[in-house]
């Protein structure tokens, strides 16, 4: 999918903020959600979306919408640093198929790094065992400021 074009209401995350599907939250507000990556790259990886904006990249999005994110990217980041103590944090964004954007509702990664373990490729990562996800969720919502 190109940068440009319609957003479609039936996307993952669309559907995920509207409780259709399941998922491992960490921490909500009014305009924006965090939870566990389902695929994670490294354990702990989370996402954070905007439950306002329909956006399908970082070049549609509104600037409220967009603060609002990385404030939320921002918390959770030190959330995931406390709680898990990794030796360095990914934060990455994709904007359009050819960039690696594989879901097309506007999304940030929050990715712990472990010196000596690999991370999985994106989009390459197998599903996580659920009760891992939780336990790792447990712990990174005791640590949220």
């Amino acid at each position: 999918m190109s940068l440009d074009g319609a957003y479609d209401d039936g996307n993952i995350f669309a559907r995920l903020i509207r409780g259709e599907i399941p998922s491992v939250r960490l921490f909500e507000n009014d305009a924006v959600l965090a939870f566990m990556d389902a695929f994670p790259q490294s354990p702990g990886h989370c996402l954070v979306v905007s439950k306002t904006s329909r956006a399908r990249n970082i070049l549609e999005i509104e600037p409220e919408a967009l603060t609002a994110i990385m404030l939320g990217v921002r918390r959770l980041a030190r959330g995931v640093r406390t709680a898990l103590q990794p030796d360095g944090i990914v934060v990455t964004q994709f904007n359009g198929a050819p960039a690696g954007q594989t879901v097309f509702h506007l999304h940030v990664h929050v990715i712990p790094r472990y010196e000596g373990r690999e991370m999985a490729g994106h989009g390459r990562a197998g599903q996580a065992d659920a009760g891992e996800l939780r336990a790792l969720a447990e712990r990174i919502r005791a640590a949220l400021d």
